[in-house]
């Protein structure tokens, strides 16, 4: 994992400890998991894409280059329903900005920057909904909007959208009756074709991104 993950993570840990002392006694804390509630989580983010892509000749042959992208920090908004007490569907919002770059055993020269809006549906189940520490699972689908993209190097890019699936796991925290902090990592698997050139060169782009995020949420 990145530098950008492990200080993501150390974050999430620090903010933890720091409001820990500030939560009621586990009796006195009713957490904001039950059926109707909505959970509203703003949250730090990092969106960290992982591998690379070759980048073929519009008839398939080897270039000896392949295409990477970079990671990003950004806020992010979840927006949870419930259900039942266990069961609730989240929505998450947040867009990023990528740089994309065409690497060969000389060196990397960036060849585009893009903005993504990923917008996250999933179906997650609460564990402990009425305890203070609640973990979760869930898995979703996802669908990547790439816009306001730009150009260097004498390349032009053209990443397609697309639908993509995700799993995610998290925790939430209470430190009152309508406050938690929220861990949350997703793993995102998305893969598109990106156009090079006019078409004179191709790439199907294995993105993947880990979506790591901490935060706080506060019930409705």
């Amino acid at each position: 994992m990145s530098k950008r993950l492990a200080a993501a993570f150390s974050v999430a840990l620090l903010s933890t400890i720091t409001l820990a002392p500030m939560a009621h006694a586990a009796d006195e804390v009713t957490v904001g998991k039950h059926a109707g509630a909505i959970i509203v989580n703003l949250r730090g983010t990092v969106v960290d894409p992982v591998g690379s892509s070759p980048i073929l000749t519009a008839a398939g042959g080897a270039t000896g280059l392949s295409a990477t992208a970079d990671s990003s920090v950004v806020p992010s908004l979840g927006i949870s329903y419930f259900f039942t007490d266990n069961i609730a569907a989240e929505l998450i919002l947040a867009t990023s900005e990528h740089s994309i770059s065409a690497v060969s055993s000389s060196g990397s020269t960036l060849v585009h920057k893009t903005w993504v809006l990923p917008p996250v549906v999933s179906l997650q189940y609460h564990f402990a909904p009425h305890s203070q520490f609640s973990p979760y699972v869930g898995a979703g689908v996802n669908y990547m909007i790439f816009y306001s993209g730009k150009d260097y190097n004498g390349f032009t890019v053209r990443p397609h959208d697309g639908f993509g699936a995700a799993v995610e796991g998290g925790a939430d925290f209470a430190v009152n009756k309508r406050v938690n902090v929220n861990v949350d990592v997703k793993k995102v698997f998305f893969r598109t074709d990106a156009d090079i050139n006019g078409g004179a060169f191709k790439s199907h782009v294995h993105l993947d991104p880990w979506v790591i995020s901490a935060g706080l949420g506060v019930k409705f």
